[in-house]
């Protein structure tokens, strides 16, 4: 698991936070990769439990929010606080999207769309590399 660490103790360059994350989540919360579709580890997971940022610990989505979307990745309804996460407008590919990112270390975490079956009618769509998974206690 990640410690959850102090802005100021987060890597400062690509060549840190690549010594710190490895390559493949490197390209995930650093450069805006996606890991292919149904690959990821915790795609499946049901455990109860918290899923923190890959990059910095931060707390970001609760297991009771986690559903199957269908889509690939790991869904979430909601993330576990406001301010949690931030959106930002992401027009690649041609399209217009809401990239999320981790508030804390700005680690790319994926995309949120409103098709979610949630309260908000949302769908937070985040690559299984860039979380990883504490079980509740």
């Amino acid at each position: 698991m990640t410690d959850q660490n102090t802005t100021s103790e987060l890597p400062h360059d690509d060549r840190e936070w690549l010594e710190k994350l490895g390559p493949e989540r490197f390209q995930i919360l650093r450069k805006h990769g996606t890991e292919a579709p149904w690959t990821g580890a915790l795609l499946g997971n049901k455990a109860p439990g918290e899923y923190v940022c890959g990059g910095c610990g931060a707390p970001l989505f609760e297991s009771d929010t986690k559903y199957d979307s269908g889509s690939g990745w790991p869904s979430f309804t909601a993330p576990v606080e406001e301010g949690a996460v931030s959106n930002i407008e992401d027009n690649s590919l041609g399209m217009r999207r809401v990239e999320v990112r981790c508030a804390k270390c700005a680690g790319h975490l994926g995309h949120v769309f409103p098709d979610g079956p949630g309260p908000e009618g949302l769908r937070y769509c985040i690559n299984s590399a860039s979380l990883d998974f504490k079980p509740e206690e």
